[in-house]
């Protein structure tokens, strides 16, 4: 499902105004008190309507939900503390959580997620617990996921399908102190390099720290991924393999063909320069000696002249 896809502007006004009307009620087999809403293992399979809009803590967990409407959940604006693990939902779209951005604890563990959209999470800014856990077709993770998380300090990301990260993912965490990440096919290469630095650097605390491993490359199999920076920095960096060295080979003859084609485009070139050169002189030459052959005929011919070379004429 496409942000495209979702509700058009009309019907979420519409909408909007009837979860005014409406919203004050608790839901039906559900347990409402003190601003809190538990809905827990009743088989719902889809959010449950009329939440009180005063709900500031609300349990769905343990049902069979696909799905999370944005206007209806938008409404408890108030809302601080969502539980929906272990339902069915499949996506969670970059408008989903636009309503509730006091929202501090989301999880989502225990659900069918293959999509999070890049800015999904993107309102909650007072998020502290995320709990995505437990979602094993989810595969990727874009890295604007936790881009305006900035006060997250509890990430679950264990048994998700992950194979790698982007550490510019995590850059504007900057408090986070907890990350699970255990349970993952982890695929420890130069594209992980980054990643790995960073979880050296960041000084968190992995509690699953032995069973985030590597499975490939051979080498690195079984490897905690918290421990393969360096050997991933030596592999990726300084240490070349045999297809390293036939590529440098290929630069290197790359260079050297170009160089040495280069230098005989310029020696053909200083050659014909020379060539016109010296033509362009020879002609010069040629000229000026016409030129003073011309000149010594003209003075002999005007010396022979009858009458010109100042004696009388005999006759």
């Amino acid at each position: 499902m496409s942000l495209a896809s979702g509700p058009g502007p009309g019907w979420l006004l519409f909408s909007f105004g009837m979860g005014l009307v409406s919203g004050s009620k608790c839901p039906n087999n559900c347990q409402c008190q003190d601003e809190e809403v538990i809905c827990t293992g009743m088989q719902l399979t889809a959010y449950p309507p009329d939440i009180p809009l005063s709900t500031r803590r609300l349990y769905l967990n343990n049902n069979r939900i696909t799905y999370l409407p944005a206007m209806n959940l938008g409404l408890l604006s108030d809302l601080v503390y969502l539980d929906c693990r272990n339902n069915l939902i499949r996506e969670v779209m970059d408008y989903t959580f636009i309503g509730v951005f006091k929202l501090i604890y989301l999880d989502l563990s225990f659900n069918n997620l293959t999509l999070i959209s890049p800015y999904s999470f993107s309102v909650l800014s007072n998020l502290v617990h995320l709990n995505i856990s437990n979602n094993p077709h989810l595969s990727s993770l874009n890295k604007f996921t936790f881009a305006n998380t900035s006060s997250l300090r509890y990430l679950d990301l264990r048994n998700t399908g992950l194979q790698i990260l982007d550490q510019g993912a995590f850059h504007h965490l900057v408090t986070l102190r907890t990350l699970y990440l255990s349970e993952n096919p982890w695929k420890c290469n130069c594209s992980f390099l980054d990643f790995t630095i960073y979880l050296i650097v960041s000084h968190l605390d992995h509690p699953d720290e032995q069973n985030a491993t590597c499975i490939e490359p051979p080498e690195l199999a079984g490897w905690p991924i918290t421990r393969v920076g360096n050997p991933l920095r030596y592999m990726c960096i300084t240490h070349l393999d045999r297809q390293d060295y036939i590529f440098l080979l290929l630069i290197g003859f790359c260079i050297f063909a170009a160089g040495t084609v280069a230098a005989w485009l310029t020696g053909v070139c200083a050659v014909l320069y020379q060539n016109i050169h010296r033509k362009s002189g020879e002609e010069e030459a040629e000229e000026e000696a016409g030129k003073g052959l011309e000149d010594s005929r003209q003075i002999f011919y005007d010396k022979n002249k009858p009458g010109q070379d100042g004696f009388p004429q005999l006759i």
